[in-house]
């Protein structure tokens, strides 16, 4: 009985689709994908059609400092708000899905809610998430950096576009900017759940509808840097050259040979390249290179560090040198609300894997403060912060009923 009542809250498919498609209409390229930056035009027309849809279903909005948003729907007793969401903003020539489907998700929840009356004990609370690309202003996953004290909020309002101006500029002229007093807190919110497409092949990969995530890797982001000797591309020999960018390309084999001895769960990129003198006709004298390594495991990531600490001093005749660029430890999510998410992908039979996040996610900061979860949805073909970028409308409205099923199950707790 109780699973064939669960079976009967389900989304509207249609709802869903609806938001999909009015939501891509903001920052289109024309080209099947978006570039709506943070607190640019497209994004404001975003937040603003998402505030005329919550006001409509009976929210009450507020913001932040930051110029998150927050739409709650009052419950019936004066318990602590149940908070779901996630970003509207997208990279340049990004794709329709990224961030905001955890907001329409949530969205389409929360109307869900509403039209079938279902009675719920706590607030439960929509949320926008600002400046979560960090491709408009530096740093990624800023608002929620600063309010769980990662970041020092003076230093994000001074952070500059391209153009020149500041965050706290383009947050002042938003008319998003709200008072600190509004920020999620562990008081006042009991937890926070994030619906995510998974940016990876993974999912699709397994056959799998949803993936339960247990939490984000741990990642170290190192630069190497080589040191060689200018000359001319036509007089010196071969074997008399010290070349920095064939030093640079022996390292980067080398590193590939030992970290694929580790295990087969790491993953690792060569993301930054810069040469110099960068002329056809001179021998490369100084290259640098990034290397990004992600793993759940912190043994692995130490594993990591060891064979960066171990690497030889000179390659092809040249002097090698690194330095830690930054990283992050691995964050696991609250078990209990990751049960729940798997115990109701089971209930709606939808295929379901374990797994954790490779990328980051404003989620793993609130998770120093509360209770958080997070629901992957499969990305078509692995493809994101790209213009192809594809979920299955099918999929999205899986992911929706297990995120409403888990929503209503912490209600009663």
């Amino acid at each position: 009985m109780e699973v064939e009542e669960m079976k009967k809250v389900t989304c509207s498919k249609e709802r869903m689709e609806n938001k999909i498609l009015t939501f891509s209409k903001f920052g289109d390229t024309g080209n099947g994908g978006v570039t709506r930056l943070s607190l640019t035009e497209p994004a404001l027309q975003a937040r603003e059609e998402f505030s005329k849809r919550m006001k409509t279903l009976g929210a009450e909005i507020i913001t932040d400092d930051m110029g998150n948003m927050y739409a709650t729907f009052k419950g019936a007793e004066n318990l602590p708000r149940i908070a779901m969401g996630s970003h509207c903003d997208s990279v340049v020539q990004g794709g329709n899905y990224d961030g905001i489907l955890g907001v329409l998700t949530a969205m389409e929840v929360a109307e869900t809610i509403v039209t079938e009356k279902i009675s719920h004990r706590h607030p439960i609370t929509v949320m926008i998430w600002t400046n979560e690309e960090g491709a408009r202003f530096d740093p990624a996953m800023m608002s929620s950096g600063v309010i769980t004290g990662k970041f020092d909020k003076e230093k994000m309002l001074a952070s500059k576009d391209i153009e020149g101006i500041t965050f706290g500029e383009a947050l002042e002229a938003s008319g998003y900017k709200g008072d600190e007093k509004n920020r999620i807190n562990p008081k006042e919110y009991k937890a926070f759940l994030e619906l995510h497409i998974e940016q990876g092949p993974v999912l699709e990969a397994s056959k799998k509808d949803i993936g339960v995530v247990e939490g984000v890797a741990g990642m170290v982001n190192y630069e190497f840097e080589f040191t060689g000797q200018a000359g001319h591309a036509g007089t010196v020999p071969q074997k008399m050259r010290k070349d920095a960018l064939l030093a640079a390309c022996e390292a980067i084999l080398y590193l590939h040979r030992e970290l694929d001895k580790l295990d087969g769960k790491l993953v690792y990129t060569t993301g930054r390249i810069n040469c110099q003198p960068n002329v056809h006709t001179i021998i490369p004298d100084h290259v640098k290179f990034t290397l990004d390594a992600r793993h759940q495991d912190p043994k692995v990531v130490e594993q990591v560090v060891e064979i960066i600490k171990n690497i030889p001093v000179e390659f092809a005749g040249c002097k090698v040198d690194y330095e830690e660029l930054w990283s992050r430890k691995t964050v696991s999510f609250n078990k209990e609300l990751v049960d729940l998410v798997e115990k109701n992908a089971n209930i709606y039979k939808y295929s379901n894997m374990r797994m954790y996040s490779g990328p980051g996610h404003d989620a793993q900061f609130v998770a120093d403060m509360m209770p958080v979860t997070m629901i992957f949805v499969p990305s078509i073909g692995g493809h994101s912060h790209c213009e192809i970028e594809k979920t299955s409308l099918d999929n999205c409205v899986k992911g929706a009923n297990v995120l409403l099923q888990t929503i209503l199950d912490m209600d009663k707790i």
